[in-house]
């Protein structure tokens, strides 16, 4: 019997509770709101893709040679100049090499001098017919092999000289020091990367893009560039396409080129997003590019949604799915369409029902 008391007793409360909101509804003043509509991309639809910005001049630097690193001149952070020294290694073994060179040139010479000088007398006395055809043969024969005894020894100091370029490196472009893959002592190795140098004047923004969008994006269109840290918004323009995703998961990479990279950064993840002109085909993997200000969204716990107007000029809030963010603005993905007004800001409080005025 306490039971049913109670219940009847909180349905009453509840009925004078909606009664009491009805009313409040009804008696309330309109709410001045500013009205939007959803914006949208007048050419047709967008498709957006994540990765991050990379150095379009960036270069490992590397050795021929092999021996250990007697300096290292060089810190990850640091910028550096085209044709600044970074890295000495050990060259005991070439200047011994070179002194061998060295060595066989001044013999290669003698014999070369040696043997110009018979071929030059015999000549001679072939003309005067005091000597035969044989012996000057045999002399021209000895030159030859003399003078490319020469040309082999100094080839072979040339070759010498090359090696010891590569005990001392030089910057090869001017940026920073980006990554450092080895210390002074270490051992170097033929083709062992040492350091590696970017260029932050010219960066890209690479991302993936997918099968079902790849073939509607040309070389050189322009994209919005969002900085996912910060929300900045930059251009860019599409520089690059992959026609394979043989090495990149099934999604093909695109390279676009960053317009203002000022107080940017290599390896900052971004969106790119593609604009995609109406050619009256419908595909339903292309968004229809409603972007509206975050300003705009009401927060309930994990719930989003935003204040649309009814026909009766009264408040109605629409749960909606929220996608990419693009500076100030967030992409709806579903619960509002693109020509559907919505409620930017109030000059009161705001409720299902409440009564609004333009």
């Amino acid at each position: 019997m306490k039971i049913l008391v109670y219940s009847v007793l909180l349905l009453g409360l509840s009925m004078s509770c909606s009664a009491d909101e009805k009313g409040a509804a009804l008696s309330q003043k309109p709410v001045q709101v500013t009205v939007n509509q959803p914006e949208s991309n007048s050419e047709g639809a967008f498709a957006t893709a994540s990765g991050k910005l990379v150095s379009k001049n960036s270069v490992n630097v590397s050795t021929r040679m092999m021996g250990y690193i007697t300096g290292l001149r060089a810190e990850v952070g640091q910028n550096v100049r085209a044709g600044q020294l970074l890295v000495s290694i050990n060259s005991t073994d070439i200047q011994a090499k070179g002194g061998q060179a060295n060595a066989q040139i001044s013999q290669a010479q003698a014999n070369f001098n040696s043997a110009k000088k018979d071929y030059d007398r015999f000549s001679n006395l072939y003309k005067s017919q005091s000597a035969s055809q044989k012996e000057l043969d045999d002399m021209r024969a000895r030159y030859e092999m003399a003078k490319a005894g020469l040309d082999a020894a100094q080839a072979m100091k040339s070759e010498v000289n090359a090696q010891y370029r590569y005990t001392n490196i030089t910057a090869p472009i001017s940026g920073v020091i980006t990554a450092k893959y080895a210390e002074q002592g270490d051992m170097a190795s033929p083709g062992m990367p040492l350091l590696t140098i970017e260029s932050p004047s010219a960066l890209q923004a690479q991302v993936l893009v997918s099968e079902q969008n790849i073939t509607l994006i040309k070389q050189g269109i322009p994209v919005k560039i969002t900085l996912k840290s910060t929300n900045q918004e930059v251009g860019g323009t599409v520089a690059e396409i992959s026609r394979s995703s043989a090495n990149t998961g099934g999604q093909y990479l695109v390279k676009v080129n960053v317009s203002d990279s000022a107080n940017l950064l290599s390896g900052m993840f971004v969106n790119v997003q593609f604009p995609f002109k109406n050619n009256g085909k419908t595909n339903l993997d292309f968004q229809e590019g409603v972007m509206i200000p975050k300003s705009a969204l009401v927060e309930n716990g994990q719930l989003t949604g935003v204040y649309t107007v009814s026909s009766n000029n009264t408040a109605i809030l629409r749960w909606v799915k929220t996608g990419k963010h693009f500076g100030d603005q967030v992409e709806i993905l579903s619960g509002l369409n693109a020509k559907e007004p919505y409620i930017v800001s109030a000059e009161g409080k705001l409720f299902n029902g409440a009564k609004v005025t333009k």
